[in-house]
């Protein structure tokens, strides 16, 4: 049996792990629990009753956190030209083509989040099989293949994150930093879920949202209850 350590004993201690607790009452926990020196990062984790194998039931998107997620986002984007003017004057970290996929090839992977205008896609299809795993491959549904990659670049920077569902048919993301405001986390909280309930496929069956749970960077659960997010 793995050793509990002191400081995740006290973290416990506060918790009652019977207990669905409120999404305001999480919010504020979460701060109380977190034991690292760090600041560290707040998650969500939501069970959805769908089935990510089936086609008609996977559930994927974007949403813009209005505080913001707290990290800093290096963005790459593939483009020539003007487009490259546009993404180096938004704040881009990186901006290339052909040289960007020799990087890309040899490891070189030095970005969060990766942009490309449409007429790059063919040569951004070389690097598919390395990009795609990392869920980083640049895709027109989730606004990271445009012809406005200046404001693609803005949206990743400001707080836009993206969220799928995973083959367990969970989706965990980030919605803050522990030093946030409780009202704060309550915001983003809230764009995600209800970002994520309008994404409900058309195939999904039953109770779409099954469970819920906020935590912090090595620190436990908050069991949120569900009933009163408001999603049969």
């Amino acid at each position: 049996m793995a050793r509990i350590s002191k400081k995740r004993k006290v973290a416990l201690s506060k918790l009652d792990q019977t207990k669905s607790y409120t999404v305001a009452e999480a919010a504020k926990m979460v701060k109380d629990v977190t034991t690292t020196k760090f600041d560290a990062s707040v998650d969500l984790s939501i069970r959805l009753g769908v089935d990510p194998r089936k086609a008609n039931q996977m559930v994927r998107g974007v949403v813009s956190l209005p505080k913001g997620t707290g990290k800093t986002v290096r963005v790459a984007v593939f483009a020539k030209d003007a487009k490259a003017e546009e993404a180096r004057a938004a704040g881009a970290d990186v901006v290339g083509a052909e040289d960007l996929i020799d990087a890309i090839t040899n490891g070189n992977i030095d970005f969060d989040r990766c942009i490309a205008s449409p007429d790059m896609m063919g040569l951004v299809g070389r690097v598919a099989k390395i990009l795609g795993p990392k869920g980083m491959m640049p895709n027109p549904k989730l606004g990271t293949v445009t012809p406005n990659v200046g404001q693609a670049v803005k949206d990743a920077k400001g707080g836009q994150v993206e969220y799928r569902v995973e083959k367990a048919g969970i989706i965990h993301s980030g919605i803050g930093k522990a030093s946030f405001p409780a009202a704060d986390l309550r915001a983003n909280f809230n764009a995600l879920v209800d970002a994520v309930i309008k994404a409900k496929p058309s195939g999904a069956k039953g109770k779409y949202l099954r469970k819920a749970a906020i935590s912090s960077s090595m620190g436990p659960g908050i069991r949120l209850d569900v009933a009163e997010i408001g999603v049969a």
